[in-house]
């Protein structure tokens, strides 16, 4: 019991950094947008903002996971979250549109970069037994603070601007990046892939890192490794699908509660309420129930209730059958979430992790741009529900093949119990 007392040391302080981070994500991004409403006046204004995170993964993802897989990751955990702290705190001086598009971009950048930074980090810290617990935590305080972050945001307002809000931010990425430095250094020279991925020494390629050719020979490794492990990463890919068209789908949800459901503002943001309960509620039985689930129960039961709820929210035709389909499948997708990031971490070698990660990222950015043109153009020529009830009933068909090749292709996993 002191063992695993003393073990949970480490994760607890990630899952604090965690924790606090995602809580000032939520902040940041709704200070943000109601500072440039208050600026401009403008939705044109706020819609660019969310198209910065999608461009910034596609200037990032072709070349950050070589830089990941290659540098110590506890010092680019604590050198990105100084990084967004600064520019950040920076913003509310700034009063030109471009400027504030151009610093937000490269805050996005860097959350890029410290995504599948901070996924290598935590592979490493936590050894297999212990993960699918982890993640079911983890899963819970994004679900938290999808709740307490606006919450706590509609607070600040209250008795402060959307400026200090931002600098409340900036303090929260700052104390995020304290609680990364108390971790261990669990890397003391350069890693290099295992051999039994490939048989050619990077010794070479680190001397020259910024180099294009290394760029180019790891795009080479990941090709390698997908074709080796191609029951793995088809049940990724497969994965990355499925959240591309739904985030499609998502872009279409304030047209459709409008137009559709003859909804307001405020009905929207029900909705939306209803679903960070679900998550919130999700998450907690996923934590209270991950000891006796392995992770082909969660990801397959998880991906198939994700896709079932956003069906019953496709054919929905008043709010209470949509409010059903929202809390549905946000229910299951804390579920999902856990079983695959268990499943991603069992079967990804570490050391290529980053890379694995960053590749596939800048290949789904791509897919969830074209997805959300071609529902956006389905919508415009033909309707908006029959283009939402399209969108979900391909969702639930990949949920479909993905439980299937799941259940065909999982490798045998290491030991899941926690003790």
């Amino acid at each position: 019991m002191n063992s695993n007392t003393h073990f949970w040391k480490y994760p607890s302080i990630l899952l604090t950094g965690v924790a606090i981070a995602n809580i000032g994500d939520w902040i940041f991004l709704i200070a943000l947008n109601l500072t440039m409403l208050d600026m401009y006046g403008s939705p044109l204004a706020i819609a660019g903002l969310y198209i910065l995170k999608p461009f910034a993964t596609l200037c990032t993802n072709s070349w950050a996971g070589s830089m990941v897989d290659r540098l110590n990751k506890r010092r680019l955990m604590i050198g990105f979250d100084l990084v967004r702290a600064v520019l950040i705190f920076t913003l509310p001086f700034l009063h030109h549109i471009s400027l504030i598009y151009i610093v937000v971009l490269v805050i996005n950048m860097a959350s890029s970069i410290f995504k599948p930074t901070s996924m290598v980090y935590t592979t490493k810290l936590i050894p297999t037994e212990y993960r699918k617990r982890f993640n079911s935590i983890q899963s819970l305080i994004h679900s938290g603070a999808f709740l307490i972050g606006p919450a706590i945001a509609g607070l600040l307002f209250l008795i402060t601007s959307p400026q200090m809000a931002i600098f409340g931010t900036a303090l929260a990425f700052g104390v995020s990046s304290m609680m990364t430095w108390i971790l261990p250094d669990l890397e003391k020279k350069t890693v290099t892939v295992d051999e039994s991925i490939h048989n050619e020494q990077l010794t070479k390629m680190t001397k020259s890192s910024r180099s294009w050719q290394m760029i180019k020979q790891d795009w080479q490794l990941v090709i390698r490794f997908s074709r080796q492990a191609w029951n793995v990463m088809l049940i990724y890919f497969l994965f990355q699908i499925l959240m591309v068209v739904a985030a499609g789908l998502d872009s279409m949800e304030v047209a459709f509660v409008k137009e559709v459901l003859s909804g307001t503002d405020s009905q929207y943001s029900y909705l939306v309420s209803v679903a960070g309960i679900g998550l919130g509620v999700g998450a907690l039985v996923n934590m209270m129930i991950v000891k006796r689930l392995t992770v082909t129960i969660l990801l397959t039961v998880g991906a198939i209730g994700f896709g079932t709820g956003y069906v019953i929210y496709s054919l929905s035709h008043t709010f209470a059958g949509a409010a059903v389909g929202f809390f549905v499948l946000a229910f299951f997708m804390a579920f999902m979430n856990t079983g695959f990031t268990t499943f991603y971490q069992n079967h990804v070698p570490i050391d290529i992790m980053g890379r694995i990660s960053s590749i596939y990222s800048l290949v789904a950015a791509i897919m969830q741009i074209l997805s959300v043109f071609i529902l956006g153009l389905t919508a415009q020529l033909w309707s908006i529900s029959w283009s939402v009830i399209i969108g979900s009933c391909i969702l639930l068909g990949i949920t479909l093949v993905l439980a299937l090749a799941v259940r065909l292709y999982m490798p045998m996993s290491p030991p899941e119990e926690a003790t």
